[in-house]
């Protein structure tokens, strides 16, 4: 394996990576790094979760010069999640050289991010629609960029940006280095590739094993509204010692965090709009024992340190196999079985079968449990408590109540008091969710994809595109813009 050190990168540099707990390179690390920093175009094609962040943000940090009072570095990533997650992660590898990252998405206060931008930030972490908002505003200059750099571009892709990607470099000096980061290379890839890149370097990591098999993996098919009771009875049934239920938003994860708590479940939720400390003490909970429940988007869970976790439910279905990976990774480890739970609409199944396509494996198809069967759950797992509690034979102070008791009353009432008790029965207080629109069907995805996108931009989710002139004739693409509100990375 490839060291930090034998990379070539500067003491600064090095000593922040390796607080961050890095050690050795991963492979697309230990081949990008050395070609980037020779500042050839370079495409990387790998999976998510083989660290490409590092990958070209250690050299993009090598590169920036901090006495220039300009962006110099700019990255273009498909959802406002991954700009947080991207740029928290530079803001932690540039700690040493006080490199300044700014991100920029829709959701925020565009008024506070304008401010943001005057103060000088070394490297942009934006969407799409955003960064050309802020162009058409004169707000954001790219003239002093040497690096360029998209990230996920096959997401992009999917989500109709590419145009937009277009037209953002084009207003970038052409004396510049480019990077693309993607995990398939489709021809609208590969034809931009052609035309912004030059003869670039291409880097291939092979995918890793696609699933776990001590992973058992279901399916549960299920109407929308029907979704939440569902889960509670399958919480109950399944009685999990540390369970990650995946949204597909934030307002989802919120929403659901405060449903579980109003059922009588310990739940808590973590994404990107939460402070580092906040995230931090969740996840404390959550390893602690204290929360019975994570409810977490995507992003927000990658590359946490969880061990221990026994159930993973994915409330919401990833639109792509490689997140469905990443989620259902978060159990069955160190050689223990884990058990994952997919919960589809009805026009969701195009997407299961994606699904079961790349990780080679058919899910089990698994009945949605009726309340009966959730109160058994909770009976079943009473009476494995009472059961461990008799083994560990701790009875001496409780016997002379218990003679009484079966003095005045059968043995079976005795017991089914006892379990009544202690059961807790299944909960049907009311709760809203807001509903979710189910994936596009994969035949329907190029129309509705931006459907989908004007729908999430009135509600300040991933993509932030308005429609609005151009700002040059250069090209005729549709601009942007959107509300913000700036979360900057100032050292």
């Amino acid at each position: 394996m490839t060291k930090f050190q034998d990379l070539g990168i500067s003491q600064e540099t090095l000593k922040a990576v390796l607080k961050m707990g890095f050690e050795e390179a991963t492979p697309i690390q230990a081949e990008t790094i050395p070609l980037s920093l020779e500042n050839k175009d370079l495409i990387g094609q790998a999976q998510t979760g083989t660290g490409k962040t590092a990958a070209f943000g250690i050299p993009l940090v090598e590169k920036v010069d901090t006495s220039v009072e300009a962006i110099q570095g700019i990255i273009i990533a498909p959802t406002r999640e991954l700009a947080i997650q991207v740029s928290e992660e530079l803001y932690k590898i540039g700690s040493g050289k006080r490199v300044r990252v700014l991100p920029i998405y829709g959701g925020q206060d565009i008024g506070r991010q304008i401010r943001s931008l005057k103060k000088a930030p070394h490297i942009i972490v934006g969407t799409p629609g955003r960064v050309l908002d802020h162009i058409n505003r004169k707000t954001l200059r790219l003239d002093h960029v040497h690096t360029a750099i998209l990230d996920e571009a096959d997401e992009m892709l999917n989500m109709g940006f590419i145009e937009d990607i277009e037209t953002i470099l084009a207003e970038i000096p052409t004396e510049r280095q480019t990077l693309l980061f993607s995990a398939t290379m489709p021809g609208p890839i590969q034809r931009m590739a052609e035309k912004f890149m030059k003869d670039p370097q291409i880097v291939r990591v092979k995918a890793k094993e696609m699933t776990v098999p001590s992973i058992e993996q279901y399916y549960v098919e299920v109407q929308e509204k029907n979704k939440f009771d569902v889960l509670t009875r399958l919480l109950d049934i399944q009685s999990p010692e540390l369970a990650i239920i995946f949204g597909r938003t934030k307002r989802r994860v919120d929403e659901l965090s405060e449903a579980l708590n109003l059922r009588g479940y310990t739940a808590e939720g973590i994404h990107g709009d939460l402070s580092q400390a906040k995230r931090l003490s969740v996840l404390r909970k959550f390893k602690e024992g204290s929360i019975d429940v994570l409810v977490a988007t995507d992003v927000a869970a990658r590359g946490l340190d969880i061990s221990g976790v026994t159930h993973v439910y994915n409330f919401d279905i990833p639109q792509d196999p490689e997140s469905y990976v990443h989620r259902i990774g978060r159990t069955g480890r160190a050689g223990k079985t884990g058990v994952a739970m997919t919960f589809i609409t009805p026009r969701e199944k195009s997407y299961l079968n994606v699904v079961e396509k790349t990780t080679k494996r058919k899910m089990e198809r698994m009945k949605p449990p009726t309340l009966d069967e959730a109160l058994e759950g909770q009976q079943r797992a009473v009476v494995d408590k009472i059961v461990q509690t008799i083994e560990a034979n701790n009875l001496q102070y409780y016997k002379a109540a218990a003679e009484e008791l079966l003095e005045a009353n059968d043995a079976s009432t005795v017991v089914a008091a006892v379990l009544k008790m202690l059961t807790k029965e299944p909960d049907t207080t009311p709760v809203k969710l807001t509903e979710e629109q189910p994936l596009p069907q994969k035949r329907e995805r190029r129309s509705q994809d931006r459907d989908r996108r004007r729908r999430d931009d009135s509600r300040g989710f991933n993509s932030d595109r308005r429609k609005k002139s151009p700002v040059k004739p250069r090209s005729g693409e549709k601009r942007t813009s959107g509300k913000s509100k700036p979360r900057s990375y100032n050292h």
